[in-house]
């Protein structure tokens, strides 16, 4: 259930532990925000969410 070709060298791919899939940068999205999961103190896709929301706050100001 990956968005696109996690075995292309070219393209950054983020790995979400929880669900052990495979998504690249362009589509980082946490599948289930709502949900407890053990991994998000660590989780780059939960960082670059939080990253992305925080400038858009930033740039709506």
């Amino acid at each position: 259930m990956s968005c696109c070709d996690p075995n292309d060298e070219n393209e950054t791919v983020y790995e979400c532990m929880k669900h052990q899939i495979k998504v690249c940068a362009a589509c980082a999205k946490c599948k289930d925000p709502q949900l407890y999961c053990k991994f998000r103190p660590s989780c780059m896709i939960h960082f670059m969410e939080k990253e992305l929301a925080r400038e858009k706050k930033q740039g709506a100001l």
